[in-house]
Formats: C-alpha cells, sequence, structure tokens
C-alpha cells in the first residue's frame, strides 16, 4: 500500500534526514535499507523545493512599527542580507531576489 498525502510527506522527510544524519552518500544509504534510489533522490528534491517555496514570517524590528524614511534590512538564510533604502525599485529588488533564489 502507497503512502500517500501528509503522510508520504512526513515519512520522507524522516527517511531524508535519516540519511543526511548517517553520513552515507544517497547511493549506499539507499542500497543498504532497500529504497528506490531514484525515488529517493525524488523525494529530496520535493522537499528541499517546498522548503524554498514556503512562505517566511516577517518580523519588524524597533518596537514594531514601520520606520517611514529608513532603510530596510532583509535578512536571508545562510547568513545574508539585503538593505532597502527608501525609494527603492520594486522591480529591481524583484530581479534581485529571484538571482539569489536560484543560487540557494
Amino acid at each position: 500500500m502507497r503512502t500517500r498525502g501528509p503522510e508520504a510527506w512526513a515519512k520522507w522527510r524522516g527517511v531524508v534526514a535519516e540519511q543526511q544524519q548517517s553520513g552515507q552518500s544517497m547511493a549506499a544509504f539507499c542500497r543498504e535499507r532497500g529504497i528506490c534510489a531514484p525515488q529517493f533522490y525524488a523525494w529530496k528534491k520535493r522537499l528541499n523545493q517546498a522548503e524554498r517555496d514556503q512562505f517566511l514570517a516577517v518580523r519588524v524590528a524597533g518596537g514594531g512599527e514601520a520606520a517611514a524614511g529608513r532603510t530596510i534590512e532583509i535578512r536571508l538564510g545562510g547568513g545574508r542580507s539585503i538593505a532597502v533604502e527608501p525609494g527603492f525599485d520594486a522591480g529591481h529588488l524583484r530581479a534581485v531576489l529571484a538571482v539569489l533564489e536560484t543560487r540557494s
């Protein structure tokens, strides 16, 4: 019987986490546990994509009020950040973020 829906996502999150913690290559991990390697790779890719596509909560620092006329700092994963000055071009910011996402 095939696992579907939320159960499948939970199962594969656990399998992928187990592989990462094992220190084994993906191929060796799959071979040792009798897991179909292409299925493992597909789920790992799906989980990574879902993680990238997640909505990120935004926290406004400094008392909870937006500071009009001030620079806004956007903190990204991996310790990166972008400073957005007042009057920024939204299209330019979208282009920068798109480039950063392709390099993640």
